[in-house]
């Protein structure tokens, strides 16, 4: 037996704030496999945690966050190419922002999503290399408004103990998570710990973030942008700091004998399934073509990979966004279009007998909070020798009536499902 293991990206959302994208969505496929499969839902971390996509994944891949995280920055860092001197140097996951200025108030926490990769790469070639009184910046474009950036210091030991500058994230320990309330200014790098170590990394973050908004804001593309009428993309959010390179038991020895491949589209995901050890397979970023062909490639490398390995990780960002910009409407047409133009291809195409597809999501991302909640999200599980749930369809309500009933924590689910398709002892 081998398996195809998609995560929807953000898919879906809490039918106790109203309608879900799921619930509104014309998804036949998907209908299709939940009504033949078996189905339950899952708590990507745990209850009352509305989980970051980087720790829901780590977990929907077997690992323990609370163990295994080594905070976003560095997963992104690995996955723009970039590792860390270890002591040295901390990395942080970074937002394109746009700000006033003097008064540090947000307008717009992703500068208007509207980048070209040209314009991503002049803004942080802008501020790369960027000397502070003890220390430097290291910085690199990931994709849209995302940005890696490290900071270090030749003198100084720092530490990865402190705060985030985007106020939209709560760090607790390694992990962040979306704060429901907060004031919309830059925030200030605090440190969590009485460290001296952890006090010299805020007092560098935050030199840098002042000096970066003046580089940022007088630079001839935010100039432009202006003049186009778009948000200029003029200082940097920065969460989720972390001073180790990640490093993870590979997959393949913690499933003796399955080998694993990832088709991954961000660069956290691709952090992840590398730091993993996994075979990686690194897709064009969302938006590089039209939809319909973007989900046609990614079920055409799938059907591709799973012909050489035992199990395909297969991560499609696509309705994580419009969850964001609260377009419930938007959310649930590119839901539909996976539907029709992955999903349906994989059904044609893929041998069942000796193929299992395992659906879910990273976590909820409502339209009613455009943001990240703690709910449960649904999952299938579907090959031809199961005893179907015989459910009506794949969403939040229905799943809930599965067979497999709710899952407490997202790293019980790979494991599981393994075992249930009898691929693990």
């Amino acid at each position: 037996m081998k398996l195809i293991y998609l995560v929807l990206d953000g898919a879906a959302g809490d039918p106790s704030l109203g309608t879900t994208a799921y619930l509104s969505a014309s998804k036949p496929n998907l209908d299709y496999l939940a009504r033949n499969g078996r189905c339950g839902l899952v708590y990507t971390i745990g209850q009352g945690i509305p989980p970051e996509s980087d720790a829901a994944v780590l977990s929907l891949l077997s690992y323990d966050p609370e163990v295994d995280y080594p905070g976003r920055g560095p997963i992104e860092a690995l996955g723009v190419g970039l590792s860390l001197e270890e002591g040295k140097e901390v990395a942080f996951r970074g937002n394109f922002a746009t700000v006033d200025p003097i008064t540090k108030v947000i307008l717009d926490r992703r500068a208007g999503r509207v980048f070209t990769p040209y314009e991503a790469k002049e803004l942080a070639r802008a501020i790369d290399g960027m000397k502070l009184r003890e220390g430097y910046v290291r910085v690199k474009e990931s994709v849209g408004h995302r940005v890696v950036v490290v900071i270090g210091s030749e003198k100084h030991k720092l530490g990865d103990q402190v705060g985030n500058t985007d106020p939209g994230y709560l760090r607790k320990g390694k992990i962040s998570v979306s704060a429901s309330k907060f004031d919309n200014r830059v925030s200030p790098c605090i440190p969590m710990t009485s460290r001296e170590e952890d006090k010299i990394t805020c007092e560098l973050v935050n030199e840098f973030t002042e000096r970066a908004i003046g580089v940022l804001d007088r630079h001839p593309i935010n100039l432009m942008r202006k003049s186009q009428g778009l948000p200029p993309a003029n200082a940097i959010l920065l969460r989720d700091g972390g001073g180790r390179n990640p490093n993870l038991k590979a997959l393949s020895s913690k499933f003796t004998g399955l080998s694993f491949t990832a088709l991954v589209e961000m660069p956290v995901e691709i952090g992840i399934a590398r730091a993993a050890r996994m075979n990686v397979e690194v897709l064009p970023p969302p938006g590089s073509s039209r939809r319909d062909e973007e989900y046609r490639l990614r079920a055409e490398k799938t059907i591709n990979a799973i012909e050489r390995s035992d199990v395909v990780y297969v991560h499609l960002k696509g309705p994580d966004e419009p969850g964001h910009d609260g377009n419930l409407k938007l959310k649930a047409k590119i839901i539909e279009e996976i539907d029709k133009f992955f999903i349906k291809e994989l059904l044609e195409r893929i041998s069942w007998s000796n193929t299992a597809v395992l659906v879910t999501s990273d976590h909820a991302t409502p339209c009613q909070l455009k943001s990240h909640s703690d709910a449960p999200v649904p999952f299938l599980l579907y090959h031809l020798d199961i005893k179907p749930d015989r459910l009506k369809s794949f969403d939040e309500v229905e799943c809930r009536k599965g067979s497999f009933g709710v899952i407490e924590k997202g790293s019980q689910l790979l494991p599981m499902i393994l075992k249930e398709l009898q691929m693990i002892k």
